[in-house]
């Protein structure tokens, strides 16, 4: 502020024209550096060339802001430097971003009019759910884009034909890397079930990118895998990477089944049942008889019942190889494995540990001399390119330096003898004053014969002689003329 006010005091102590002046330079720096502004500024353009439905423009948003992007956002677009607008829309299409767009029910059902045949609302119905189902999908952990397909339920319309339950199928595209756990699968299940009317989470089909389908039976074989990266993940910590091999296969019921085991105690310490049987004969009266007995006692009754349900773990096998050159322990290796996958030997379950050789590939020994070859010849064309600069400076600068000290003497000949055509001997003499005899003729060579020995007689005898010798002297010029080429090669 009080610089403000200063620069104000000062512009009104100058005079009229001089305030008139300053006011125009401040306006005209004004309008130069709004110019410059706007000519630095880089163009800005749309990102892309049609507009973004709401959910998409979020998606691009949200992926720019974390690639710390700046842009400028609209109400269907977003606004980035002209220069970073490809690099953007490839990074983006790699990215998988923004999804395509996806009609939901809102959409759907906001065509359907009052003259809007039932079946056509039915289908569009079923649209809209299904767009509704793909998009929760996508924000499932792992998955990227989802496509839903939902039939109806068909009743029997004659007899001799039977009802059709409600169907979907699912195909899922996961992230590059990612897996569905068997609790993920069965989850994705029971929410599509939950979302249509009338559908049993058995009915519903779910495939991924690959085409595989991811059932209950647990044939993805995804739980597989996720025990098999915590065991190889728990071996490379405790033994190093890449001192063991892990592969684990689990396989699970298909069908739900069960188990009853019965048990039956006795009571007081006795036996459960006891039976007892007598038989006589006595020959010489003829009698014949026959007695028997049982008795139960009671008993404590004990049913166990065990359920497994469609789509558990049946039976795991986990097969670790050992680098034999690396690990002696293989209880341990043992111990460690069956705590990770839960081994558990009732089940019919599977743990192997062998101690291999394992492949390695022969490595070239690299000594010092190996070392510093690969040291020097990546450095070779520096090397050549200054080496060749060296020589061009050590065998062409003395010639090149020769001819520009000519041309140089050339051009302060040709000027001085210009400055002192038209001038009196005498004042030819006195501007040539100091200069060396060579200069000196080469400057009076110039001048008129009668202006030239005019000159030379103001000069004492000796100096007088060394001009004369050197206007005498041949020359050589360093460029022949074209004469002398064309007479060279005749």
């Amino acid at each position: 502020m009080l610089a403000l006010n200063s620069a104000l005091a000062r512009l009104r102590a100058l005079s009229g024209p001089a305030r008139l002046a300053a006011i125009a330079g401040v306006a005209l720096l004004a309008v130069f550096a709004i110019v410059a502004a706007t000519v630095a500024r880089p163009d800005r353009v749309a990102l892309f060339a049609q507009p973004l439905h709401s959910e998409q423009l979020a998606e691009v948003q949200e992926q720019l802001a974390s690639w710390n992007v700046p842009f400028t956002p609209t109400a269907d677009n977003v606004v980035v430097d002209a220069g970073r607008r490809n690099d953007l829309l490839l990074r983006l299409s790699l990215a998988g971003v923004p999804h395509e767009h996806v009609e939901t029910s809102g959409e759907v059902l906001a065509a359907v009019g009052a003259l809007t045949p039932q079946a056509v609302i039915d289908a569009q119905t079923r649209n809209g759910l299904a767009g509704d189902i793909e998009v929760a999908l996508r924000s499932v952990n792992g998955v990227d884009d989802a496509r839903v397909i939902v039939a109806p339920a068909e009743h029997a319309e004659f007899s001799d034909q039977s009802d059709r339950p409600a169907t979907a199928s699912v195909r899922l595209r996961l992230h590059p890397g990612a897996s569905l756990s068997h609790d993920a699968v069965a989850g994705i299940r029971r929410f599509v079930a939950a979302s249509v009317a009338g559908l049993e989470p058995h009915d519903v089909t779910i495939l991924d990118d690959r085409g595989v389908a991811l059932g209950d039976d647990g044939s993805d074989g995804n739980d597989a895998g996720a025990l098999q990266n915590a065991l190889q993940s728990a071996l490379d910590q405790a033994l190093g990477a890449g001192a063991t091999i892990v592969r684990v296969h689990a396989e699970y019921a298909s069908v739900t089944s069960e188990e009853r085991d019965t048990r039956r105690t006795p009571v007081n310490g006795g036996p459960i049942a006891r039976s007892t049987q007598s038989e006589t004969y006595r020959g010489s009266g003829k009698q014949y008889s026959k007695s028997a007995e049982q008795d139960d006692r009671g008993s404590d009754t004990h049913e166990t019942v065990a359920h497994a349900d469609s789509g558990s773990i049946a039976r795991i096998s986990t097969a670790v190889f050992v680098d034999a050159s690396r690990v002696a322990d293989l209880a341990q290796v043992h111990d460690l494995a069956a705590a990770t996958v839960g081994f558990d030997p009732r089940r019919g379950d599977e743990l192997t540990v062998q101690a291999v050789e394992f492949h390695r590939d022969v490595q070239q020994k690299r000594d010092a001399w190996f070392l510093l070859y690969g040291a020097i010849v990546p450095l070779l064309p520096a090397l050549a390119i200054v080496a060749g600069l060296l020589a061009f400076g050590r065998y062409a600068m003395p010639g090149i330096a020769a001819v520009a000290k000519s041309a140089i003497e050339r051009d302060a000949v040709a000027r001085t003898s210009a400055m002192v055509s038209g001038y009196a001997p005498a004042r030819v003499r006195g501007a040539l004053e100091g200069e060396p005899p060579h200069a000196a003729a080469a400057i009076i060579s110039a001048l008129p014969a009668a202006t030239a020995a005019a000159v030379l007689e103001l000069y004492p005898s000796h100096e007088r002689e060394a001009i004369v010798r050197r206007m005498q002297r041949a020359h050589a010029p360093v460029v022949p003329s074209i004469d002398e080429i064309l007479e060279h090669h005749a």
